[in-house]
């Protein structure tokens, strides 16, 4: 509280400066109950009566205008879905309830002696706007790992699968047959009242965020290992740890890694695909389970989350053409040739963002930390220095900065997780924590099914003649 006596005496302008400080400590002035859904239900109806009460005197507000650039263009740009765990600021980067990712650096709980913080706290913090205590963040690692067991039908669908059938796919088809576990799904057919939704949705988030470090260990063991047994959940361990021991992986750095990597991938607003895909697909009523499989269909693509395998098929070009010593001139070359023919760099230049991604930021001090002398983390940071001149000197380019695709890949390589096909697969794992926390909102507010108006060309041109 002494931060409270300091502010009394303060200027405005000192207020101002400190007000991240309070919004962190209101944050953990939250309930101290370890029971996650008992904390989520005393918010609920206080966060409805809210917008309930906005949207009764602001309904009818104007929030923006589209043009026909944004109609063909994939609707970029036009304010039409809520998101309430994350915002992604052009300037400032993605901030998780209000929270940038140093922020959330700084505050949110650790495993004991790591540096990162653990994913479990960063859904806590999505899911209920409040920074967890250590013994909250404690009590969910214990809750998933005891969920975490899956159905035998599902084991056996991954057993049968040819380990030719893309990673991506198989969890795609993991996580479609899992609905038969559905609580919600079941819950609907029983007729329960709708009010009741969100608890339902929230069950079915729980287990699946569990058990998906479980599918997706099977995936890896089966497809790129001699396909032998993941071994047991450890109830004592957080959830990063578990799902990389289950990986093969014990490197205390690694796990490390992966607590970070699956918290900077977890959310990034909700217009992206995968985000927006789940969203659309539970607005239907179809359960967690099929509405967080065709999220993970559209992250499969290149567009999306397979981007980070092409960045490293990119690097890997360049280093077989220019090796690891490569001058300032002979990479500028290269960048240039790779510009003309009229492909692009990958891993650079962002949708929304207009500078650095933070998620690169963090990769990169992580690397600057464990792995400064890694030939291709030195070259990655070289093309940092090199490529966003370039790309702003040919002048086409809104964003000529790196995006989280640029780094991630170089780091599992290092620790040795080689295998790209894979790499989406762990960026799935993560966006689970942030789509589906979303999806329990969804329900908690009644959102109803999405069903924008479409035109026709020559009904969109008469339109405008008309105007």
């Amino acid at each position: 509280m002494a931060l409270f006596r300091r502010l009394t005496p303060t200027r405005l302008a000192d207020t101002q400066k400190l007000a991240p400080q309070i919004s962190f400590v209101l944050r953990q002035l939250s309930d101290a109950s370890t029971d996650l859904k008992a904390v989520l239900a005393a918010k609920i109806p206080k966060e409805q009566e809210r917008v309930k009460n906005f949207r009764k005197s602001h309904g009818s507000t104007k929030v923006g205008e589209i043009t026909v650039d944004m109609i063909y263009g994939g609707m970029r740009g036009i304010k039409g879905l809520v998101c309430e765990t994350s915002v992604l600021d052009p300037d400032e980067g993605i901030r998780f309830r209000g929270l940038s990712i140093p922020e959330c650096q700084k505050v949110l709980p650790k495993a004991e002696g790591g540096q990162e913080p653990l994913p479990e706290g960063l859904f806590w913090l999505l899911i209920t706007g409040d920074v967890p205590t250590d013994a909250q963040v404690k009590a969910l690692s214990k809750e998933w790992a005891e969920r975490a067991e899956l159905p035998p039908h599902v084991v056996q669908l991954l057993n049968c699968l040819p380990s030719s059938v893309h990673p991506m796919t198989q969890l795609s088809a993991a996580v479609t047959v899992l609905n038969s576990e559905s609580k919600f799904a079941n819950a609907y057919s029983c007729g329960v009242h709708k009010s009741k939704y969100w608890e339902y949705a929230y069950e079915d988030a729980m287990d699946l965020i569990a058990k998906l470090p479980v599918i997706a260990a099977t995936i890896y063991r089966n497809s790129f290992k001699d396909g032998s047994g993941i071994g047991a959940i450890d109830t004592s361990k957080d959830w990063s740890y578990n799902f990389t021991t289950m990986l093969g992986y014990d490197d205390p750095q690694f796990i490390e890694l992966m607590r970070m990597y699956l918290t900077i991938h977890s959310d990034h607003e909700g217009g992206n695909v995968s985000a927006h895909t789940v969203h659309l697909v539970g607005s239907a009523l179809s359960d967690p389970y099929l509405a967080f499989a065709a999220g993970m269909n559209g992250l499969a693509g290149p567009l999306h989350g397979l981007a980070n395998q092409e960045v490293l098929v990119w690097l890997q070009k360049l280093r077989q053409q220019v090796g690891d010593k490569a001058t300032e001139e002979q990479l500028k070359d290269f960048i240039w040739k790779t510009l003309k023919s009229g492909q692009v760099v990958p891993g650079y230049g962002h949708a929304v963002l207009r500078k650095t991604d933070p998620r690169y930021t963090c990769q990169r001090e992580f690397a600057l930390k464990h792995l400064p002398e890694d030939p291709v983390f030195q070259l990655v940071s070289k093309l940092y220095k090199i490529v966003p001149p370039i790309l702003t000197e040919l002048g086409k380019v809104k964003n000529p900065w790196p995006n989280v695709d640029a780094h991630s890949g170089v780091l599992l390589q290092y620790y040795g997780l080689k295998e790209m096909n894979y790499y989406t697969v762990l960026f799935g794992v993560s966006r689970a924590l942030g789509v589906l926390a979303s999806l329990v909102w969804d329900r908690a507010f009644g959102l109803p099914i999405e069903r924008p108006k479409s035109m026709s060309t020559d009904g969109l041109m008469k339109a405008l003649k008309a105007k």
